[in-house]
């Protein structure tokens, strides 16, 4: 995440020449506060220029209409009001003044914002299932959209919503402190009247008379009802699995706990090459430790980003001190000693296992919603029970852009469909049809990727993987579904909204 630093470009209560915003946009100050001049179309806006998620430097963004979108992780905000249109980002910007006279352009305040209506269909009464990215970003829109109904959110986990994706990247590797991961603070829940309710875990949900029902025998009611139950790691089933050293990474408590067995570790193995098992392998080799990656895999991550970018980040941590055991398998745990398929026999202090995981579908179940890999959701997503609706790792939509119904674990993704659910709750209906996007960060390389794409016949690659830049396509009879790039922000930027528009 960047940190504040001294104010940028000129001070813009003094004035700079219009002839500046030649290239639709200038960078500038008001007092410590650097501010981004843009031009769009006939229109000149101010706002503030960093991106509340991590502080991305929206000058470097993309202008689209009356939005700029975050070079980093793709949030978007709308330059007249200011909002966080679209998640990750959730916090709103200041926009301001923008004076024009003499030939100059003044900025020195800014402009009061405008509170919304709630909307037409409003319900009395909302229950949330999940405390995690899409359960959260729900809550947070209702509220940001002046709702003033009771919101009751239900969580199995111990803390506050939490920035997920940092458990294994910033904060794992011990360069990010604990108190940057909420996604609010404790106090933000009774001043915005959540009722928020950890270590709640749901049983049942009564359709009939709409109703939720905890383990402790509270019935809680409901006029809107939104599952975001998440997924949960799939367990390792070798002898030895349940053993005090092997961790999964999933919640805040999960990430606490492989911090603490780092104290005294020296050698680590993680199961598994996929993201959350390369994310935690560059965490853990930041912490010093040496690391041993073992996978069925022929490459790591070559399902999803194919052969090239799996050489490519195999030979990332390589270069880092991992070590790859690819194409072989643990099949037991012998108290400090990890027995693999080949033979191999490894002296482990500390164990990861990333093997994936699954949704959580038992309530959905239960409460009899149609199933289908996922809880079957329509356009709006809203389930086959009215009044229901889903969002997040459970929840499988008609997506307009492959034509397909697919199902993604993307925490951007969760975010987004959390805050479109809200929307829909009080009767706006709008369609979900944002296109897929997640990051990656192995050390210091982040990795994009836009769109979605199962299988391909094509890859084309713009550009030298590497050498770090780089654009690459996923193809399907000539049709792009995918975009993965590295240090090719803006193109990222611009491959999803040409993504937006081609099936718009």
């Amino acid at each position: 995440m960047a940190q504040d630093q001294s104010p940028s470009g000129p001070d813009l209560t003094q004035g700079v020449p219009v002839i500046a915003l030649d290239g639709g946009k200038l960078l500038g100050h008001v007092g410590e506060k650097d501010i981004l001049v843009v031009r769009t179309g006939d229109e000149i806006f101010a706002i503030d220029a960093q991106c509340s998620h991590y502080h991305g430097p929206l000058v470097d963004g993309l202008l689209d209409g009356s939005t700029v979108r975050c070079p980093w992780h793709h949030a978007c905000f709308d330059l007249r009001s200011g909002e966080a249109v679209r998640a990750p980002a959730l916090s709103p910007l200041s926009c301001w003044k923008v004076e024009q006279r003499d030939g100059k352009l003044f900025v020195q305040s800014k402009l009061e914002k405008q509170e919304k209506p709630a909307g037409q269909d409003v319900p009395a009464r909302v229950v949330i299932i999940g405390g995690g990215g899409a359960g959260f970003a729900a809550a947070e829109m209702l509220r940001r959209q002046n709702y003033q109904g009771s919101i009751v959110m239900l969580s199995a986990d111990t803390s506050v919503p939490v920035d997920r994706p940092n458990l294994s990247k910033d904060y794992l590797a011990g360069s990010a402190p604990e108190d940057w991961l909420p996604l609010r603070s404790d106090k933000y829940y009774s001043k915005a009247g959540i009722d928020l309710r950890l270590q709640t875990e749901v049983t049942a949900i009564d359709v009939a008379v709409r109703q939720v029902i905890t383990a402790d025998g509270d019935k809680v009611p409901y006029d809107r009802l939104l599952l975001a139950t998440g997924a949960e790691p799939v367990r390792l089933t070798i002898p030895g699995a349940d053993q005090p050293n092997v961790h999964t990474l999933r919640t805040l408590d999960d990430s606490r706990a492989i911090i603490a067995a780092t104290g005294n570790a020296r050698r680590a193995l993680v199961i598994g090459s996929s993201f959350i098992g390369l994310e935690v392998a560059a965490a853990l080799r930041a912490r010093d430790i040496e690391v041993h990656v073992v996978a069925p895999s022929k490459r790591p991550m070559e399902r999803v980003l194919g052969a090239e970018i799996g050489d490519f980040i195999r030979a990332l941590h390589e270069e880092h001190g991992v070590i790859f055991h690819l194409e072989d398998a643990v099949i037991a745990i012998e108290g400090s000693k990890v027995r693999l398929k080949s033979g191999e026999l490894h002296e482990i202090d500390l164990i990861v296992a990333g093997i994936g995981v699954r949704p959580r579908l038992a309530l959905a179940e239960q409460a009899g919603l149609a199933i289908d890999n996922g809880v079957v959701v329509d356009t709006y997503l809203e389930t086959t029970v009215p009044g229901i609706y889903a969002a997040g790792d459970i929840a499988r939509w008609p997506d307009p852009h492959t034509g397909q119904a697919i199902r993604v674990e993307h925490w951007v993704v969760a975010e987004r469909q959390g805050q479109v659910a809200a929307l829909n709750m009080l009767g706006r209906q709008q369609k979900f049809e944002a296109v897929p996007f997640f990051w990656s960060q192995h050390y210091d390389i982040p990795i994009n990727y836009v769109g979605h794409a199962e299988s391909w016949d094509d890859v084309a690659i713009d550009g030298d993987i590497s050498a770090k830049d780089c654009a690459v396509q996923y193809k399907s009879n000539g049709r792009v579904l995918a975009t993965v790039t590295i240090y090719r922000d803006l193109e990222s930027l611009e491959e999803e909204v040409r993504m937006e528009r081609q099936n718009a």
